[in-house]
Order: C-alpha cells, then structure tokens, then sequence
C-alpha cells in the first residue's frame, strides 16, 4: 500500500469515527415548549424587542416602587436573582432577564454577544417596560453589563451594585474556563455544539460555590438543560470567542452611581482582590465581603446579601 492510499485510508477512518462518536454521545438541544413549561414559572414573560429578539424576563414587585434590574453571569440564568427577588419585591420592583444565549431568551438573531451589545439590549428592555431610573446590579459578566451600562446612560441609573463582578483587566485567574480553551478551537468549538454530557456541569458547577455540596442535582439539570435550550450552546461557543471589555480606572472614575460592591472570599472564578480593584477606582464604592462565600453570593447568602442590598438602597428610592 502506498503511503498517499494509507493517508486516505486513515483520513476515512477517522472520520467514521467521529460520526460515529456523535451518533453515540450527542446530545440534542432540548425542546423549546418543554423548557418554557418547566422553568419559565407564571412570573415570566416574553418581551418582544423587535429584529427577532425576544427576551424571557420576569418582572415582579410593586409597579410603583423603585425598580431593580438584575443581570446574572455567564452561562447563568434569571433563576440566579430568584433568592434576592423572594426577599426584595415587597417594597422593589425586580426586573430580571435571560440575556440572548442564555436561559430561555435563546440565540440573538445578530450573533453579536459584545458587552455593547448586551447594553443595548439592556436599554431597549427598560424602555419597552417603561422604566426611566433604576438601580443595576449584576454577578460576573452580568456586573460587566450593569457597569458598562452605568457609564453609557448615567441619567438612568440611580445606583449600581456589582456581584463578583468582571472588570479588571488581569484578575489572576487560575486557569481559563473549559469552555473559554474550547472556543479557540476551531474543531471542538463546534463539537462543543453537539456534545454536551450532563457530567461536564456535574463538575464544574461545584467550583462556583463556597460550598460545593450546596449544589444538588435539581441545579445540575437547570445548567444543562437551559444550556441545551436550542442556540445556546452555539451562542455560548460565540460569546467565548468574543474579546473581553475589562475596565479601565480611567472609565469606572466616570462612574456617577452610588456603587456597592460584594463578594465572595471564596471565589474560585474571579478572586476577592477584583472586588479590591473595582473597589478602588469607583468614587465612593462601598465594598462588602464574605468569607466561605464563593462566586454566587446572591445564592449562597441570600439573607446577607438581600439585606444589605436593601440597606443600600433604602434611601435612594427615586
């Protein structure tokens, strides 16, 4: 056999093999109405905001009282703020939403997953819903918006609290995300679209937590399942492969908002000293941390967290 028909034998080879490893461990993106029904909850909706853009939002709490918009992190969902809105939406109207590529909001029609994007969004949403002040608070990546959004529309943002929040520029991360190393790669970026076991959250979910036993096997289905919820996984994949906005000290010294930071000692994902970093460079931050506390405090310590977002918030209800 020469070497050029042993060269296309293994090249067929090969690729037999791999369809044959999709046929064997795909796993298909789950079906729309069936997640609607099970995580969408009679507090959700369905905003239209034009060009094919529909965002699941839920929005509860008294129409007249000071309003809270709440953006969760990467790869999260709106059923992060749930802790916060059982404990708030007495005397706040919550506003919380699924950005594009995540939860049951689906893949945006651009495929543009920027932050300037995200705070487009952002803002198209309050309009829709008729809010012309609010507070934003933001986890991770949702922190990157929430800021990012302060410095694009001051006039509308009465405050900003920032969750372990992104920003910094080199937060001295231990290792990037999986997901982030695979989006570099053009063959298992899009593999990463089709494959998808249930254990690749099973182990990774734990490392958001102060507490790894925190998480059960009911969170477990909600990451995989809304990660499967058809665009997202694609989306995801986008998302990763989009450069980073960090912060500049020169951008956040702009911002006007009251500004209360909080964190999670514990945080495995984005270190305590990014809360030290963020916290130096807004005029006037109040930052408040916790020990044991991992990367989801609004989770983990919801009472605490809550009231001290209460607390800060108390006396700027315009």
């Amino acid at each position: 056999m020469r070497w050029w028909q042993w060269l296309i034998g293994a090249f067929v080879a090969l690729i037999v093999v791999t369809i044959l490893a999709l046929f064997i461990f795909r796993t298909p993106d789950t079906d729309a109405a069936a997640m609607r029904d099970k995580y969408g909850g009679t507090d959700s909706r369905f905003v239209d905001l034009g060009d094919g853009l529909t965002l699941h939002v839920r929005d509860t709490g008294p129409r007249n009282a000071p309003a809270l918009l709440l953006v969760h992190g990467s790869n999260a969902s709106l059923h992060t703020w749930e802790p916060w809105a059982e404990r708030l939406d007495q005397r706040y109207r919550i506003v919380r939403l699924d950005l594009p590529g995540h939860g049951l909001t689906g893949e945006d029609p651009a495929r543009d997953y920027s932050t300037a994007r995200q705070v487009e969004i952002v803002d198209r949403l309050v309009r829709v819903l008729g809010i012309d002040r609010f507070a934003i608070g933001g986890n991770s990546m949702g922190g990157g918006v929430a800021w990012s959004y302060a410095l694009a529309h001051p006039a509308r943002v009465n405050a900003l609290v920032l969750v372990d929040s992104t920003g910094q520029p080199d937060p001295q991360y231990a290792e990037p995300p999986l997901v982030m190393r695979i989006a570099r790669l053009p063959v298992l970026r899009d593999l990463a679209t089709m494959v998808t076991p249930r254990s690749w959250i099973e182990q990774a979910l734990p490392s958001a937590y102060g507490d790894p036993a925190k998480v059960d096997a009911a969170a477990i289905d909600l990451y995989w399942e809304l990660l499967r919820y058809p665009g997202n996984r694609l989306a995801t994949i986008d998302r990763f492969a989009t450069p980073n906005t960090p912060a500049t000290p020169e951008a956040l010294g702009r911002i006007a908002a009251p500004t209360l930071i909080l964190w999670g000692i514990d945080d495995r994902m984005i270190p305590a000293s990014s809360g030290d970093w963020l916290a130096s460079h807004i005029p006037g931050a109040e930052l408040v941390t916790y020990p044991g506390i991992g990367h989801l405090p609004m989770e983990e310590a919801p009472d605490a967290t809550a009231a001290a977002v209460d607390r800060f918030l108390s006396g700027r209800k315009n």
